[in-house]
């Protein structure tokens, strides 16, 4: 029955289009303004492309690439809709039908007919235009909360390298604090009131607890858009070295290639963002730099949604052209069925994939370890599967994408930034351990100062940044760490065989930054060691024949050295109160 009546209904509308078509070939005036709507249809079409082509080499591409898409999507449905419209008025007006063409009264006559083919066209071009302008609206519409995201950075920065002077405390004055802070005596927070480089020190300064302290007053209207005009600046200064040939490349580089050469505005934000803020260099990069590094990122929902709404109008049309929507999903009904058992596995790893996206479970660049025990970062997450990479670079993991949510799977990057850099050393019986303890927290002290990466940037978290202590502004490495936590951390944790067993530890801002800590932690490590003759017995069981007494002796010899270390730096929190961690 179901079928039956899709077969009467598509026979309707196919009669209606033969009776169309018989009227087209008997009438030489539609014929023609039937031509004259196809050809233009090709006109536009063919303008448009030329049209876009020279947009994306304008200047506003770059610096209001939401502006200039919209323009984009927008401009082809107006002239379309137009001729169209121009088209099914002329028809209507000229009446070039013959309405006693022999249509009944159940059936729409030719002119009605035709006319609501024309309607049908400019629904579909208006749905086109709608479905790619809402994603354009909604990217501007996140693209601005990240704008705000990197001011409320720039104030907890305090200003930004590439700034024109010091932007910041042009809008914001510091306000010092009342009282005395912790960690200061009176006389030393007087004295530093009294200088400008001792306000500028006691506005970087961060008690033990990693409290800022004072507060900033307002000085301009609105710091937003003073910072916003500011940015925008830096931009029209970076895309002028770009096309004026004053770069890193030496060259003109030319705006609307195919393989970009310059940033958009959002881009250039974005590649700030990813790199702490540092300044964007003009030609820098190799030409398609930024498009090659986001190929492979999975599509966002508002990339998918134009698919979503244009289906939605397509539909919309199939039924007021008088096709039953719930007939049509009866007579698929089977089918649907089959497919859907065909594609269960797909389906389970595309609803998979929205709720990863949805909730955040795991997002790419999180350092992962699999059921299997494969560890390594996520590197792309598709709908279908996902591509988890070997953080030594020798592989790539390709699973199933519904595996990140029904497999147990261990997540290291997850909201809490901290990673233990653990190192165990075990020295001789002939040490003393509280000596040892000592020289530890020292090796830990010199680790959190010392380890840096590329950009001069602490890998250790730290209540205070050192770089304040010599009235420099803070590298960051002191705003992720929310827990009261004393660094570093040394435990004596058994008698081994052969030695003394130790482990010291500090925690660093993400899994990589560990091995290069280690690593440092190592090389002080020995270097304090053989400074204060802490000896590393060899892990061996032999006949010991040495002279205990004498090896003894060797050792004291710094006894005096080693005490002093122990009055500078004392055992951490080792006979302190309180739980293990």
């Amino acid at each position: 029955m179901a079928e039956g009546e899709v077969v009467e209904a598509v026979t309707s509308q196919i009669s209606e289009f033969e009776t169309i078509s018989g009227l087209l070939a008997s009438s030489e005036s539609l014929q023609i303004a039937f031509t004259v709507l196809i050809v233009g249809i090709i006109g536009i079409v063919t303008i448009y492309r030329k049209f876009s082509q020279w947009t994306r080499s304008q200047k506003f591409h770059y610096t209001r690439p939401h502006i200039a898409r919209f323009v984009r999507v927008a401009v082809l449905p107006f002239f379309a809709i137009a001729l169209v419209s121009s088209t099914n008025a002329y028809i209507q007006t000229f009446e070039l039908f013959d309405e006693s063409a022999g249509i009944d009264d159940d059936h729409l006559s030719a002119s009605e007919t035709f006319a609501k083919i024309l309607n049908t066209m400019n629904i579909l071009v208006i749905g086109y235009a709608v479905a790619h302008l809402i994603p354009i609206i909604l990217k501007k519409h996140e693209a601005s909360k990240l704008e705000y995201e990197d001011y409320e950075n720039w104030r907890e920065k305090k200003g930004f390298e590439d700034d024109e002077g010091d932007l910041f405390h042009k809008m914001f004055r510091w306000i010092p604090p009342k009282h005395t802070p912790e960690d200061l005596t009176d006389e030393e927070f007087q004295e530093n009131l009294k200088t400008e480089a001792g306000i500028k020190y006691l506005e970087s300064f961060h008690t033990s607890k990693g409290a800022s302290i004072g507060s900033y007053e307002q000085l301009v209207k609105d710091p937003f858009e003073e910072w916003k005009r500011s940015e925008r600046a830096k931009y029209q200064k970076y895309y002028q070295q770009c096309v004026s040939g004053d770069n890193e490349a030496g060259k003109k580089l030319l705006p609307g290639k195919k393989i970009e050469e310059i940033y958009q505005i959002d881009i250039w934000r974005e590649e700030k963002r990813v790199n702490d803020y540092d300044p964007i260099i003009a030609g820098a990069k190799p030409p398609g730099y930024a498009e090659q590094k986001r190929k492979d990122l999975p599509k966002s929902v508002s990339q998918i949604l134009p698919l979503g709404i244009f289906a939605a109008i397509v539909l919309g049309v199939i039924s007021w052209w008088g096709v039953d929507l719930w007939v049509l999903a009866t007579a698929t009904g089977g089918f649907s069925i089959g497919l859907g058992l065909a594609l269960q596995e797909t389906m389970q790893n595309w609803f998979a994939y929205i709720l990863i996206r949805k909730d955040r479970i795991v997002v790419e660049g999180d350092r992962v370890q699999l059921e299997s025990g494969f560890g390594g970062y996520i590197h792309k997450i598709t709908s279908r599967v996902t591509f988890v990479r070997h953080a030594l670079n020798e592989s790539i993991a390709i699973i199933p994408t519904r595996q990140l949510v029904n497999a147990q799977i261990l997540n290291y990057s997850k909201d809490l930034k901290m990673v233990p850099a653990m190192v165990n050393v075990g020295v001789s019986y002939l040490n003393d351990p509280k000596q040892v303890a000592s020289i530890l927290v020292k090796v830990g002290k010199r680790t959190m100062n010392e380890t840096v990466d590329e950009k001069g940037k602490h890998l250790v978290l730290q209540k205070r940044c050192p770089y304040i202590d010599i009235n420099k502004p803070s590298c960051g490495c002191d705003k992720a760490l929310h827990v009261d936590l004393n660094q570093p951390i040394v435990r004596f944790n058994e008698f081994n065989d052969s030695a003394l067993d130790f482990t010291v530890w500090v925690y660093v801002r993400d899994y990589g930054a560990q091995f290069k800590t280690k690593t440092t932690m190592r090389m002080i490590m020995y270097e304090e060691f053989k400074k204060y003759d802490i000896r590393i017995p060899w892990p061996i069981r032999t006949v010991y024949q040495g002279d205990e007494k004498r090896e003894a002796e060797e050792i004291g010899r710094l006894d005096s050295e080693r005490r002093k270390v122990l009055d500078d730096y004392g055992l951490g929190d080792i006979g302190k109160g309180g739980s293990e961690e």
